[in-house]
């Protein structure tokens, strides 16, 4: 099976919001969502909850939870065997 690939959106000045957002999350937030994106490349489309979770519209979410919080990024697959991360941010209920 081929591996997927991971894309990060960047806004119209090469900016990626995830990418800053994974480096102000707590160290051990940031290794299982890393965790995560290894399963979703891998798996690709099959992966499955808890790991990940669909939203409706052709998005997921990749979903973690540890002792510091509960932690989202929002993504969709795309043409190509990619994913493209669109934006993560801390639940807080």
């Amino acid at each position: 099976m081929t591996e997927w690939r991971i894309d990060f959106y960047k806004n119209e000045d090469n900016e990626s919001p995830v990418e800053e957002w994974l480096l102000s999350i707590p160290e051990t937030a940031l290794v299982k969502i890393t965790r995560n994106m290894k399963l979703l490349r891998e798996f690709n489309i099959t992966l499955k909850e808890p790991y990940v979770k669909p939203l409706g519209d052709k998005l997921y979410e990749i979903r973690v939870k540890d002792t510091n919080g509960i932690y989202r990024v929002i993504y969709f697959a795309y043409t190509g065997q990619k994913f493209v991360m669109l934006h993560g941010f801390t639940k807080k209920t």
